[in-house]
């Protein structure tokens, strides 16, 4: 195809979505009034289907297919760093160099650790009842994780996080969104439609149909997602170097973290490989 005819077809295409665009606007519901007729239609959807947060309707029911999008983007955008930051022939790993953290700092870390991931778990678990879901569950849940970096050592993260499981687990995850649509359609229902279980009691777990199953795939989905990306960027950052580096680093190693500035320290709080 000429460059030419490429432009042609951005052209007609870019005018295209310009007409619709335009044809869409003045039946807009007015800016800052109190009609807003998709609102409206969204809650007593939300309602009718026992689902008290509108937002998990809106993003695991009435648009689930969209939310299949957006989770296959993420999929993507984590398998394309995994490649890219791959160790790859001319690289090595390199012993990380110790670095000293002051007791404070390990001591809140090591505390807020397992708070905050229960808060990322209940956060995904509660997603149909109460504000949150899998998207923000499962980012609170991944992060919590880390703290454990700051506040013991790269070596105990490492053992923590072993990589494998959590390819394997969100792989699994976005299998099993799809699963669940596809079961929907073997079902006699269209795909991802909210026909599979039964909707429950309003404002329980037990509520909402199909709903908590697919938030819950989100919530895995995002939070391996995002353990095996940052994973990436810490061996390249902490670990990985290649062999201009090598020989300079065989002396002391790759630092392993920022010391924490300031007077008490404790070596059992020192970072490293």
């Amino acid at each position: 195809m000429s460059s030419r005819m490429r432009l042609w077809l951005v052209v007609v295409g870019g005018a295209g979505l310009a007409a619709l665009l335009v044809a869409a606007c003045p039946r807009l519901p007015g800016f800052g009034g109190d009609r807003h007729p998709y609102g409206d239609r969204a809650v007593e959807a939300a309602l009718s289907r026992h689902t008290a947060n509108t937002v998990s309707s809106v993003t695991f029911d009435q648009r689930a297919f969209d939310t299949l999008g957006e989770m296959s983007i993420l999929f993507a955008a984590v398998l394309g760093s995994v490649v890219l930051l791959r160790q790859t022939r001319d690289e090595h790993r390199a012993r990380p160099e110790p670095a000293a953290v002051s007791r404070p700092v390990r001591r809140y870390a090591l505390l807020v650790l397992p708070v905050a991931l229960l808060t990322g778990l209940y956060v995904i678990a509660h997603g149909q009842v109460s504000p949150g879901g899998g998207f923000q569950g499962g980012v609170v849940a991944a992060t919590a994780l880390h703290l454990l970096y700051l506040g013991a050592d790269y070596r105990a993260l490492e053992r923590l996080r072993p990589l494998a499981p959590y390819e394997a687990a969100d792989a699994l995850a976005a299998s099993s969104y799809l699963v669940t649509g596809l079961a929907a359609l073997l079902a006699g229902s269209a795909f991802l439609a909210n026909t599979l279980l039964p909707y429950g009691t309003f404002n329980t777990l037990a509520s909402a149909g199909t709903v908590p199953l697919l938030n819950a795939a989100i919530g895995v989905e995002v939070a391996c997602a995002v353990v095996v990306l940052l994973a990436g960027f810490l061996d390249q950052a902490v670990e990985i170097v290649d062999e201009g580096e090598h020989a300079e680093h065989d002396g002391g190693g790759k630092t392993g973290g920022n010391a924490a500035d300031g007077g008490d320290h404790d070596d059992s709080g020192k970072r490293g490989k």
